[in-house]
């Protein structure tokens, strides 16, 4: 066994991108982050050092923070360097929230470098949602009517997602074995997170119709289709649907229902929400029910009270 006082030195010796490797196994297995959190982190945190070309946590300054801070906010992005659109605040957020949780991994380790509460955030504007009404809402939900294969599926996937407020990569991961004899569902969310969320019955009708004319021996709850995949084998296991799947197949059908907003598999996820708050539910319940870690996340929603206060005002208010 290494004695503690050479094991301190050794670890005092690292360079930053030793300790760079140490942090990213850290958060993977001591803090159970998960594989696409840590691949994240490693992306920004090697930026931050291939930009201040320092191998050494003593050199991590104020000024070198600010240095990065105002390359980045300059910098273009991949897809709009001619237009010179520049990374948003959000996006260099993430840089600095990987930098701020490096460097707080560094004084647990009591290796000399930056205090991590020195970096603050940039402000952002507030967020705004996609939302679509509630008429649009319905066409949308509406515009699988087919008895085929293809809108049986679709349409579990919009009731599913409008019914749980599940992201889509919680969708994604669902298997044929759901249990519909239930209105739980347990889901593993961010982080490893699990939370419970609640089927309808409308959505647990349009799940069961799917699974009933399903003739694969897929293990994933939505897969491709024998007329998106060509003549295949219908007892063969199909390809389980991808993100960017679900998202065209959301999109198409808000095109079929005449609705020119841009909608997506998180604008379900939104009209969830806030058919919650609308109907009186209150923030903390929806918190936990979309599996947010902080309520300050949750209340971007809360604006969709505004309407009925109002409501409340005009109608109590001021009645001499």
């Amino acid at each position: 066994m290494m004695p503690q006082n050479i094991w301190y030195n050794t670890r005092h010796m690292a360079s930053l991108k030793q300790l760079k490797t140490q942090f990213l196994e850290y958060i993977e297995i001591e803090k159970g982050r998960s594989l696409k959190t840590v691949e994240n982190y490693n992306h920004y945190l090697t930026r931050f050092l291939e930009f201040s070309k320092n191998d050494n946590p003593v050199n991590i300054t104020d000024d070198s923070v600010r240095e990065f801070r105002l390359w980045l906010n300059r910098q273009s992005t991949g897809n709009n360097r001619a237009t010179g659109v520049t990374l948003s605040k959000k996006t260099q957020n993430y840089y600095l929230i990987a930098l701020r949780a490096f460097l707080k991994y560094l004084a647990r380790q009591e290796v000399k470098s930056m205090a991590p509460e020195r970096i603050e955030l940039a402000k952002v504007s507030e967020r705004s949602l996609d939302l679509i009404t509630h008429e649009e809402l319905e066409k949308l939900l509406n515009s699988p009517k087919g008895a085929d294969l293809k809108d049986l599926r679709d349409k579990a996937i919009l009731e599913l997602l409008f019914s749980t407020g599940l992201r889509v990569a919680e969708l994604c991961s669902l298997t044929s074995d759901i249990n519909l004899n239930s209105d739980e569902l347990s889901i593993r969310g961010k982080g490893g997170k699990v939370r419970v969320v609640f089927i309808s019955d409308i959505a647990k009708k349009s799940v069961k119709n799917y699974l009933s004319a399903r003739k694969d021996i897929s293990d994933a709850l939505f897969v491709q289709i024998e007329n998106e995949i060509g003549k295949k084998d219908k007892k063969k296991i199909q390809n389980p649907l991808t993100r960017r799947s679900i998202e065209r197949i959301v999109k198409q059908h808000a095109v079929k229902a005449g609705i020119s907003k841009k909608v997506t598999p998180h604008t379900m996820r939104h009209l969830f929400a806030t058919d919650l708050l609308s109907n009186g539910a209150d923030i903390r319940s929806v918190q936990s029910l979309l599996g947010h870690s902080s309520i300050i996340t949750t209340q971007i929603y809360t604006h969709v009270t505004d309407k009925h206060l109002r409501d409340i005002h005009k109608k109590f208010h001021n009645k001499r």
